[in-house]
């Protein structure tokens, strides 16, 4: 693996975000590191010495200063910080580096004019709409959720929410009323603010009988708030507030509530796997320091950056994006279709908007190549250094692609964590080469390693990824779950005190790492991770249909693979092209596009153990050529004989040899 694609410069650690470091750990700690490696291996054995550094280099503004660094070491419940308050919106809003007229974010879409905020008008809006919610009775501990696109609003009500102490939690707006339901009504919101629709490239889309739908699914609300954003002179709904009303001039000050170090700042939701979205909540203090990390020192963003990332606002990376402006970075948020009119948009954007630093998704950047799309005859993208790539395994035919089309003096940085910690585990830095295929190194920070099946690391062969030190950006927990035992099962079940994280990791002799998928059943289609258990709530909640599995299989090439989906109908009828479009309307129109399969067959069975739960992985490894006896152990079957059927479609499915 790994031909070298890019080599640090000779000066790096005079240029870098991450040598100011250094040579702020040798001045004032006096500690001396020759490379990346002993940096990484001191960061993840005194853990307590490299998170205080973190605190002190980046100057955390706190209202009360911590009275340890690390209360307790034991995963989970690991106490980080123990005695400090703080605000993950004041430090966000400190901006340094940033002056008041200087760009803070820069907002491009299919919807609207593109519009730039300051850094003084970011401040001035998030006091306002602050200053709005406090109105409405929002205060420490109320959910605040947002069925809002990635546009300043959206944002400037992160902001808003977080500085009263007050819980964030967001859904795109592509997501169906199902979807959405099933996330807020587990963490009970007291204020919606949603948007009336949106554009997709040229195609509007109407989202006022969702958010009805919504509002009426959620008896918690207490106030509605309506962006008109698909059409800017629509009536607010009945009962609903205008955003204008929401963030009406005030003479109040911007305040910042100082809270606890791990106090809830948003929810993220998992893909919901098994059963509903686990809704994972992440606080102030774990998030804010692992992205000052993860940010400068391993992205090397700072003041001078324009920093944009393809994401929706239903994935973490629009919250490990909008981190940007409390490392100096300058936001580009961009709301449409990335491939209107062609797949050249997001590459001209980032010239268009000076972008230092472009993440995307593997999938986007493979179809690219395949597009035969040569960016930098399209786009001058001289200002680019940065590049990222995450969502899904990059191969070393993209990273190729990359340097010969995109630009040869950019770091690709390819990085691989999850919703779970919102960050990168693994990933670049600018110490180190890039190699074709290969992810640099392990974060600083976290004590990344591969299990092999008898629990033991294992260097240089495919293992378990798992993360054997606590690390600040773990969940403070799940919402509703008292004694942690839904977080325990999560991350803890199968190696006690050692999170696994579910996928496979290959890490080299030299702290490179290769991550080939997740070792459970989730989907992934377009870099998204969707959950099965959401998408059988909707098929089987058709009349017509019993029972349904459904897997997902990768494209070697790293394309975007197969989703293929069985269902078992009623009794007498037959699966034809009708009913093939009605499950995909509804999976469409209550879930996503993304969930819609691209085949649909009918099975008398679905295969499930002696507990009734769903084998999807067998049914996988049978489609990939796994021979059915090895692929699950039929003692464990209730109806072994259910494995026939998906073994006579592989058959039928294999390439014919030539």
């Amino acid at each position: 693996m790994g031909d070298v694609l890019w080599t640090p410069p000779a000066d790096v650690r005079e240029r870098s975000r991450i040598g100011d470091y250094l040579r702020w750990l040798a001045e004032h700690r006096g500690l001396e590191f020759a490379d990346y490696d002993a940096l990484w291996q001191w960061s993840v054995t005194d853990l307590d010495a490299f998170w205080r550094s973190i605190w002190d280099y980046f100057q955390v503004v706190a209202h009360t200063p911590p009275t340890a660094t690390l209360g307790d070491r034991v995963m989970p419940g690991a106490r980080w910080f123990p005695g400090a308050t703080l605000n993950y919106a004041q430090n966000v809003l400190r901006m340094p580096g940033l002056g008041d007229d200087d760009p803070a974010v820069v907002a491009y879409g299919q919807t609207r004019a593109p519009e730039t905020l300051t850094a003084a008008q970011l401040r001035e809006r998030v006091r306002r709409v602050a200053a709005g919610l406090r109105r409405l009775g929002v205060g420490p501990g109320d959910r605040v959720a947002a069925y809002a696109p990635n546009i300043p609003e959206t944002y400037v009500l992160l902001l808003a929410t977080a500085s009263l102490g007050a819980i964030f939690s967001s859904c795109a707006p592509e997501f169906g009323t199902r979807s959405v339901t099933d996330r807020w009504q587990q963490i009970e919101p007291t204020v919606l603010v949603a948007v009336d629709g949106y554009r997709y490239g040229d195609k509007p889309v109407d989202r006022r009988a969702e958010v009805a739908a919504i509002r009426a699914a959620l008896p918690s609300l207490r106030h509605t708030v309506a962006i008109a954003y698909l059409d800017p002179d629509g009536p607010a709904p009945d009962g609903a507030l205008a955003w204008a009303e929401l963030a009406a001039e005030t003479d109040e000050p911007l305040a910042f509530t100082p809270v606890p170090f791990d106090h809830p700042l948003y929810v993220l939701y998992s893909s919901g796997t098994t059963g509903l979205p686990k809704p994972i909540v992440h606080g102030h203090g774990g998030i804010l320091l692992e992205h000052l990390k993860m940010l400068a020192l391993h992205h090397d963003l700072g003041p001078a950056d324009r920093f944009l990332w393809f994401t929706t606002t239903g994935w973490m990376m629009w919250n490990f994006l909008v981190s940007g402006p409390a490392v100096g970075a300058a936001i580009v948020l961009f709301d449409g279709n990335p491939g209107h009119p062609d797949l050249g948009a997001l590459w001209r954007l980032a010239a268009e908007t000076g972008t230092t630093y472009f993440g995307t998704s593997a999938p986007f950047l493979l179809a690219c190549r395949k597009a035969g799309l040569v960016p930098r005859e399209i786009a001058d993208l001289s200002a680019l250094r940065g590049l990222g790539s995450t969502g899904a395994p990059l191969p070393a035919e993209g990273f190729a692609w990359v340097y010969e089309n995109v630009g040869d003096r950019l770091q690709l940085q390819s990085l691989s964590g999850g919703t779970d910690v919102c960050t990168g585990f693994v990933g670049g830095v600018p110490l180190l080469p890039v190699h074709a295929g290969e992810i640099a190194c392990r974060a600083l920070g976290a004590k990344v390693e591969a299990r092999s099946a008898d629990g033991s690391p294992v260097i240089g062969q495919l293992g378990e990824l798992v993360i054997t030190e606590p690390m600040p950006s773990m969940p403070v927990g799940f919402w509703n779950d008292p004694d942690g035992a839904r977080y325990r099962e999560a991350y803890f079940e199968v190696y006690p005190g050692v999170w696994r994280h579910g996928d496979w990791i290959t890490v080299n002799e030299r702290g490179g790492c290769v991550i080939t998928g997740r070792s459970d059943a989730t989907l992934n289609r377009g870099g998204v991770r969707l959950g099965t258990a959401e998408f059988y709530s909707v098929v089987e909640g058709l009349d017509e249909v019993v029972d349904s599995v459904v897997v997902h299989l990768e494209d070697d090439e790293g394309g975007a693979g197969e989703l293929l989906l069985f269902v078992v109908l009623a009794d007498g009828l037959e699966l034809d092209d009708e009913l093939r479009r009605k499950i995909c309307r509804e999976l469409r129109t209550a879930l996503s596009p993304r969930h819609v399969p691209d085949e649909i067959h009918q099975v008398r069975a679905v295969p499930r153990t002696l507990s009734a739960k769903k084998l999807e992985v067998p049914v996988k490894k049978i489609l990939t050529g796994t021979p059915v006896d090895q692929a699950a152990a039929k003692g464990a079957l209730a109806n072994p004989e259910s494995l026939t059927a998906f073994a006579t479609l592989a058959r039928r499915r294999a390439p014919h040899p030539r």
